[in-house]
C-alpha cells in the first residue's frame, strides 16, 4: 500500500492506539505474514468509535476476510447486538468463525459464505452501521441495495477508497496501475458523494475510509 498520509504521522497514529488485545494483535501479525486482505489497527479502532456512535445493535459487514475487522465490530455491539459479515471464500470464513469464538463472540457474529452481491437479497434490514470492504468491482453496483438496508441517520463506512492514491489523478504515476478497479473505486466515490440520500465525509486514514450517514426522510 503506498503512504497517502506521510508515513511520520501515521507511527504518531499507530503509536497512540494501544489496544490491549493479545487476539487482535496475533490475527494482524499473522494476516500481514500472509498477505491478507484486512484493516489496520487504526482502521479497526475507527470502526469501533463508529459502531459505539451509533449505539450499533446491527450491523453488516461486506468481505469477512478472517474476522478481524468483524472483531473490531461486534466488540461495540450493544447487549443482544448481532454482526453479520459475508465472506466469498469458505476457508476464510471458516477460520473467521474460529477467530470470533477466540475473542468471545461467537454468540454475536454470524458468518455467510457466498457473494455478496446475491447474499445482501436474502438480508433484511435496518442496520445501524454497514461496512463495505468486498470486492472494489462490486462497490458501485452494491450501492444502492446498501443504503437501502441501512436505517436513517446509520453509517455506510467503506475502506480502501484512496486505493493506493491510484484514484487521484497525477499523484501515484510511480506505482503499477490498477486499471478497472481504480476506476469502479473512483466512479463509487462520485457517486458516493452526490448520492441524494447520503451525506459523506472520506477521511485520508491508511488507504482512504468514506463515511456516509444516511439521511432521515422529510415529510
Amino acid at each position: 500500500m503506498g503512504h497517502i498520509v506521510p508515513e511520520p504521522v501515521e507511527r504518531y497514529l499507530a503509536s497512540l492506539n494501544r489496544v490491549d488485545d493479545a487476539l487482535l494483535a496475533d490475527i494482524a501479525r499473522d494476516g500481514e505474514a500472509r498477505d491478507l486482505p484486512i484493516v489496520d489497527a487504526e482502521t479497526g479502532a475507527l470502526l469501533r468509535v463508529l459502531a459505539m456512535a451509533v449505539r450499533a445493535t446491527r450491523i453488516l459487514e461486506i468481505g469477512t476476510a478472517v474476522g478481524y475487522s468483524g472483531i473490531w465490530l461486534a466488540g461495540a455491539l450493544q447487549a443482544g447486538g448481532r454482526l453479520i459479515t459475508i465472506e466469498i471464500d469458505e476457508a476464510r470464513a471458516r477460520e473467521a468463525r474460529e477467530n470470533f469464538a477466540r475473542a468471545g463472540l461467537a454468540d454475536r457474529a454470524t458468518v455467510v459464505v457466498g457473494d455478496a452481491r446475491r447474499m445482501i437479497a436474502k438480508v433484511s434490514g435496518p442496520f445501524d452501521l454497514i461496512f463495505q470492504d468486498g470486492d472494489k468491482l462490486a462497490y458501485g453496483p452494491m450501492l444502492d441495495p446498501l443504503v437501502e438496508l441501512l436505517r436513517p441517520a446509520g453509517l455506510l463506512v467503506t475502506d480502501n477508497v484512496l486505493w493506493s492514491g491510484q484514484v487521484v489523478p497525477g499523484f501515484a504515476v510511480d506505482r503499477p496501475p490498477r486499471g478497472e478497479a481504480t476506476r469502479a473505486i473512483a466512479e463509487y466515490n462520485e457517486r458516493l458523494h452526490t448520492h441524494p440520500t447520503l451525506v459523506t465525509s472520506l477521511v485520508p486514514l491508511r488507504d482512504g475510509v468514506a463515511i456516509s450517514v444516511k439521511k432521515a426522510p422529510t415529510s
